[in-house]
């Protein structure tokens, strides 16, 4: 392919872009705000004032002002330079424990969707049975059980999030399995896995985009919720569900800062996320291309 048609090619997705964000004031705004979040992650080391573990006891408690402006926690650690550095780790976590969630479940869903029969039959029972117990304590027995670290953490995420992949891209498939552009990528001397994982799961993923936001969003709750129960991060690490659980304690005496901050940190990263979804679809979805 030449050149200058791979360069027509990268300007249509550039122009369908712009008129999705456009056309949608709500998706530029969320995109915009994964945008900062993104950056935030990526560059905290440089952008928090203070050091996020440190402790200065003297000025512990202090409400928001011009030298710390979303104030200080109990034991006088800057809580604006706590946040900017919980958002690395939770969105790591979150990013980690989709992608793989994502990757495993469209694999086993796609191959559930073309093969069928008891492969399909055995798969939809499994996830059947673990989609019986409430999500959440789920994540609590494993983490429980494999120790509260970082990539347990992940790992449990990524679990209680497969079977909305596998349930998903089994479904999209199976209604594909049989089109027109499948016949012909057989009638090609294409593999199976080849249509599987070419053909068929390409075509699938604008529809699993709203999906893959939505769950972003989910397993950064997920993450903040088991580190407010202490099954989580451990202190002093800035984890927002630790900061949200150690000010939870200064409620009743005034002290709102401690929770405030955080949760708004939490709560706008969730909403970000979970109104980017329709937007991912309308940018991924070739047919919206015109």
């Amino acid at each position: 392919m030449s050149e200058a048609v791979l360069g027509q090619r990268r300007g249509g997705i550039g122009r369908h872009i712009v008129y999705v964000l456009r056309s949608n004031p709500v998706t530029a705004v969320a995109a915009a705000g994964a945008s900062v979040l993104l950056f935030i992650a990526l560059f905290s080391p440089l952008l928090v004032p203070y050091d996020p573990i440190a402790s200065n006891v003297p000025i512990a408690l202090q409400p928001p002002s011009a030298a710390h402006w979303a104030g200080t926690d109990q034991l006088g650690r800057d809580i604006l330079s706590r946040i900017l550095a919980a958002t690395r780790l939770d969105l790591a976590i979150a990013f980690s424990a989709v992608s793989l969630s994502f990757a495993a479940g469209a694999v086993i869903g796609g191959f559930c969707g073309y093969v069928g029969g008891s492969l399909d039959r055995w798969v939809g029972r499994f996830v059947d049975v673990l989609m019986a117990f409430p999500l959440f304590v789920l994540a609590m027995a494993m983490v429980a059980a494999l120790g509260n670290r970082v990539e347990n953490i992940i790992i449990a995420t990524a679990v209680i999030n497969l079977p909305f992949y596998i349930r998903f891209a089994r479904a999209e498939v199976n209604v594909r399995r049989n089109a027109g552009w499948v016949e012909a990528a057989r009638a090609c001397g294409d593999s199976h896995l080849s249509v599987v994982l070419r053909v068929l799961l390409p075509n699938v993923l604008p529809a699993m985009a709203v999906q893959i936001s939505l769950n972003l969003g989910w397993a950064i709750l997920n993450a903040a919720g088991l580190s407010f129960i202490g099954l989580g991060v451990r202190a002093p690490t800035p984890e927002w569900g630790i900061m949200v659980a150690e000010g939870a304690r200064f409620i009743t005496t005034g002290k709102w800062w401690l929770v405030a901050f955080p949760g708004l940190a939490l709560m706008l990263t969730v909403l970000c996320f979970n109104l980017l979804g329709d937007g991912l679809r309308d940018i991924l979805d070739p047919r919206m291309r015109t």
